[in-house]
């Protein structure tokens, strides 16, 4: 038996009438802790490995309106981006979601304080960021 390891996942879509089919990649890089669904505060969990990818990052501006959105982002507009979630994503576990998202809400409040925090650890992966 082969099991999937993998925390990647492939979603395969076919048109009607058409013989190809789409692959959608899905990485959720162990967001939301994996499976546990917690918020274990490591700076360095789930980063990408390569540190090119964040190398042009100068400050805030960089993350912005990403930041910003998601730090004023009403209970209400999580629960829209919940309710997308196809139910066998998160096995049918509704009252696991509604945590989810309620804690997601409490922690808007902590999005700048991560990012800082894994800007100033011992891999410098902003090494363009002013004011350093």
């Amino acid at each position: 038996m082969d099991l999937n390891a993998d925390g990647r996942q492939a979603v395969f879509t076919r048109k009607k009438r058409h013989r190809k089919f789409s692959a959608t990649f899905i990485d959720q890089g162990y967001c939301f802790n994996a499976g546990e669904w917690s918020f274990p505060d490591f700076p360095l969990r789930g980063v990408y490995a390569k540190n090119c990818v964040y190398e042009k990052v100068r400050g805030w501006d960089d993350f912005e309106p990403a930041v910003t959105r998601a730090e004023e982002m009403g209970i209400d507009g999580i629960w829209e981006i919940a309710r997308g979630i196809p139910p066998e994503w998160y096995e049918f576990d509704s009252d696991g979601l509604q945590r989810l998202v309620e804690t997601l809400y409490r922690r808007r409040s902590v999005i700048r304080d991560l990012i800082t925090q894994f800007r100033t650890s011992t891999r410098n992966p902003f090494p363009l960021w002013a004011g350093r």
